[in-house]
């Protein structure tokens, strides 16, 4: 398989069939917090998106030179410091120069630093022997497949506020419904069989 196939193999994995969201499970929470809202919910995917590409591009390095092999039991802790380092670089930015989407994704923001699909990722890039290259394109393709997850997500969330639920089921558990069919539809992408 040649390197373009192979970043294409790549991108269509983390968007469709290992969609961190829908297929792995991680980044749960903002993706029932800030979905509401498709403006909100593009907002903190492109933020997402961003510190999942930056972090891959600074604890890649990281665990090549520094790391690997003998302090790899560091690999999470390190990782997570690079993450949070990396919001708050971005919180700040984003307070200073882009006030509206500061606001818009509020205490949200913060929570990209304990978002285990950041982690997920960094984390997966090493376990799948990525090499630079590939780990930026997987990054970047988690973070698309997040974006996709997200406002399928509010799309269909905004049509069950319009709909005539059952008082029961109002609120989360409705919501928890709609996950796990969207979650569903996204399975179908890695097919039957094992």
């Amino acid at each position: 398989m040649n390197n373009t196939t192979s970043i294409v193999a790549i991108l269509l994995a983390g968007i469709l069939t290992d969609n961190m969201v829908l297929s792995k499970f991680l980044g749960i929470c903002p993706f029932l917090g800030v979905s509401k809202k498709p403006g909100t919910a593009f907002s903190m995917s492109v933020a997402v998106t961003l510190v999942m590409v930056v972090a891959t591009a600074v604890t890649h390095p990281i665990y090549t030179y520094l790391l690997y092999p003998k302090y790899t039991y560091l690999e999470t802790i390190v990782f997570i410091l690079v993450i949070a380092a990396i919001v708050q670089l971005i919180e700040i930015v984003l307070k200073r120069f882009i006030k509206p989407v500061y606001n818009a994704l509020g205490i949200y923001l913060p929570l990209i630093t304990t978002n285990c699909a950041v982690l997920g990722v960094t984390m997966l890039n090493i376990t799948e022997n990525m090499n630079f290259v590939q780990s930026l394109f997987n990054a970047l393709a988690a973070g698309l497949g997040f974006m996709l997850a997200m406002l399928l997500f509010a799309g269909v969330r905004s049509k069950i506020e319009n709909a005539d639920v059952p008082e029961f089921l109002k609120g989360l558990p409705i919501t928890l419904i709609a996950a796990a069919l969207v979650s569903l539809s996204f399975l179908g992408f890695a097919g039957i069989g094992g």
